[in-house]
């Protein structure tokens, strides 16, 4: 019977793609992948001819008969059919590395995963040695792609450097911050590229266990990872003897309890204690000191899994793709209010103005953008005059933005970035862990601030106090979460002060 691919990622699977399927299983073998990232064109079915998939999308299951009848399974013309999947424009564009095989493969597939490159790099790792494969990693100029953006292979050197009767790999997949989703589409689309990401990681760390600490909000990707692991194990992959190299190396999935401080990694070491999510100051780091005590890799979901792709290619090609000092390529993901929202893999230095207007087609309301908001809850409001900046973490430093996890959140006309300012305060307040002053209570503070500027008291000094007390939770706050309230909270007042006039 000839083969039809359709997702069974959670985005999909919210717009009916289990129907689809079900309603195509007697005419077709069914094959349930990830998704190919393209969430507008959701349900996307894809069908195998001698001329490569061809993508009809999207698809109701009311859709089915007319389509079978049109000759769907050969490929024939229909008003749903959008040619050649890897033709369509949108991935057309892409330089698809670490989501190379999502919505291509069967995510619990070893076969699948071996068939498009799986596997080499961690046998490489195995034949380079330790010193090698950091060395591979530190040549590659990979850096964490949970936001912070230090260098991997630097973190990886520490941990292998430091002394310690136990070694831990922790894969922090807390995503939370707003508009992201490429952890979730990696664990549901190709769950194996993370496990050989921690597999090389632990090898070449001296690390014997890994943790994945994953957000309780994902229930699929919880659910395929521990199954991806099962097979992992009974192939060899993981245990006391990994690929044969006689080394040890397995790996764990904790799943959180949905607080948001746990994304960063000390609070998310605590919690994988056992212990209230609480941030740790620093020093020690964790390279040094973190889960139990012990040195500690913790990285994110998509920087260990471009590993792999690093090991199989080599840190030259990698090196060669991106601007300054951001190599490689980075998972943007783009929602809100846009017309082609999913997930765009592309080398670092494409322009927010390219990503927003051209890619994501604007606005889904067809009104102008007023704003972006990259980086989560925690990122800078960027108006239409700062389009140019291209996509790297220098260059946004240097407009005080930040891209943190990639994510990419569009607004139209009709938002009001006062209240998305006060939305920052208010967000920090009921999700700070409480450790620290300036985020404890300069949050709730900032609250009471803005309320006064927006109902006209005192306008001018209130607005000196709250850009002082920004610059208070900036540089006092123990992590992040404080931070970085101040990027949304002085972005819209610099960018857009008549939303503040009463």
């Amino acid at each position: 019977m000839t083969r039809v691919f359709i997702a069974r990622d959670a985005a999909a699977l919210a717009l009916g793609a289990d129907a689809v399927a079900a309603a195509l299983a007697p005419h077709a073998t069914v094959v349930r992948t990830g998704s190919r990232g393209m969430h507008w064109l959701e349900p996307l079915v894809e069908v195998e001819t001698p001329a490569g998939r061809i993508a009809y999308g999207p698809v109701d299951v009311a859709d089915v008969p007319g389509l079978l009848a049109a000759g769907m399974l050969t490929g024939g013309a229909h008003a749903l059919c959008l040619g050649v999947t890897e033709a369509i424009p949108f991935l057309a564009r892409q330089t698809r590395l670490t989501f190379a095989r999502c919505g291509v493969v069967d995510p619990l597939s070893l076969d699948d995963y071996r068939a498009h490159g799986g596997f080499i790099g961690l046998q490489k790792a195995i034949e380079a040695g330790a010193a090698a494969t950091i060395d591979t990693v530190l040549k590659s100029g990979l850096r964490g792609r949970g936001g912070a953006g230090f260098p991997t292979g630097i973190k990886w050197k520490t941990t292998a450097d430091a002394e310690g009767d136990r070694k831990y790999i922790v894969c922090n997949a807390d995503e939370g911050d707003s508009g992201t989703f490429a952890d979730r589409m990696l664990m549901e689309g190709d769950p194996f590229s993370l496990i050989e990401g921690m597999a090389i990681a632990g090898l070449s760390t001296g690390a014997t266990k890994g943790y994945v600490y994953t957000r309780s909000e994902y229930p699929h990707a919880i659910a395929t990872f521990d199954a991806a692991l099962a097979v992992a194990r009974a192939a060899g992959m993981l245990g006391p003897d990994v690929f044969g190299s006689g080394q040890t190396f397995d790996i764990e999935q904790r799943v959180g309890a949905g607080a948001y401080v746990c994304g960063e990694e000390t609070a998310l070491l605590e919690s994988l204690e056992g212990k209230r999510g609480q941030v740790r100051a620093k020093p020690p780091l964790p390279a040094h000191k973190g889960l139990f005590g012990c040195p500690t890799v913790v990285n994110n979901v998509i920087t260990l899994a471009t590993v792999p792709c690093i090991l199989r290619d080599g840190p030259e090609a990698y090196q060669a793709i991106g601007m300054g000092r951001s190599r490689g390529t980075m998972p943007i993901q783009l929602a809100g209010n846009v017309r082609f929202g999913g997930l765009f893999e592309a080398g670092f230095g494409v322009s927010l103005g390219d990503l927003v207007n051209d890619i994501g087609g604007g606005t889904l309301s067809g009104r102008p953008v007023r704003a972006v908001q990259v980086g989560g809850p925690l990122g800078a409001y960027f108006p239409p005059f700062l389009f140019d900046t291209p996509f790297d973490y220098e260059a946004f430093a240097a407009r005080d933005g930040l891209i943190g996890h990639g994510g990419i959140v569009v607004f139209d006309d009709t938002v009001d970035l006062a209240k998305q300012a006060r939305f920052a305060m208010e967000f920090c307040a009921a999700e700070s862990c409480g450790k620290c002053t300036p985020c404890r209570i300069g949050s709730t503070r900032g609250m009471e601030t803005m309320d006064k500027i927006t109902a006209g008291t005192a306008v001018a000094a209130n607005t000196a106090l709250l850009r002082d007390l920004c610059h208070t939770m900036k540089f006092g706050s123990l992590c992040a979460l404080g931070g970085f309230i101040p990027y949304p909270v002085l972005s819209a007042l610099d960018h857009f002060p008549e939303d503040f006039r009463p």
